[in-house]
């Protein structure tokens, strides 16, 4: 019998966060590509509020809902609430080695800061590309023109 070699993993403890309000396959794919880097994923999911003043809109699903959702992802070791965007807190408090972002975030100027801070701690940030068209936004959209089409035909 063959033993397969095992991999191991660049990172100890990742960090990532997100509002995973209408959750589909393109945030599956950038927790499956996060935790391939690191043995321990720590999922940040934002609160209520934080959806408020970060997107000036409600969620669809109540944080509690999207935290329960995100803690079944097989990827997801751990789930922690988001309330705001200062990454370098968030690495004070969960001691992580590595950030990951999607690519989105590349020139978002608290991003940008995060990204140097945390570096001047050791700190490894990896932006992730979509490999998917999809995105909450979309889905939403999507939704709000099936529903006005429907109400037309009516």
């Amino acid at each position: 019998m063959e033993e397969r070699a095992k991999i191991v993993a660049k990172y100890k403890k990742g960090f990532i966060c997100g509002f995973f309000d209408i959750l589909h396959d393109g945030h599956i794919d950038i927790l499956q590509q996060a935790k391939s880097q690191c043995e321990y994923l720590i999922v940040a999911v934002g609160t209520d509020d934080f959806m408020r003043k970060r997107k000036h809109r409600e969620s669809i699903l109540n944080y509690e809902q999207r935290a329960e959702i995100v803690k079944s992802i097989r990827y997801v070791d751990e789930v922690v609430p988001e309330f705001d965007l200062d990454k370098v807190a968030a690495f004070y408090k969960y001691d992580f080695d590595v950030m990951f972002a999607g690519e989105d975030h590349l020139n978002e100027k608290i991003y940008i800061e995060a990204t140097k801070y945390l570096k001047e701690l050791g700190v490894d940030t990896i932006y992730i590309p979509r490999k998917h068209s999809i995105s909450s936004t979309c889905i939403r959209n999507k939704i709000l023109e099936i529903y006005n089409l429907a109400g037309k035909q009516e």
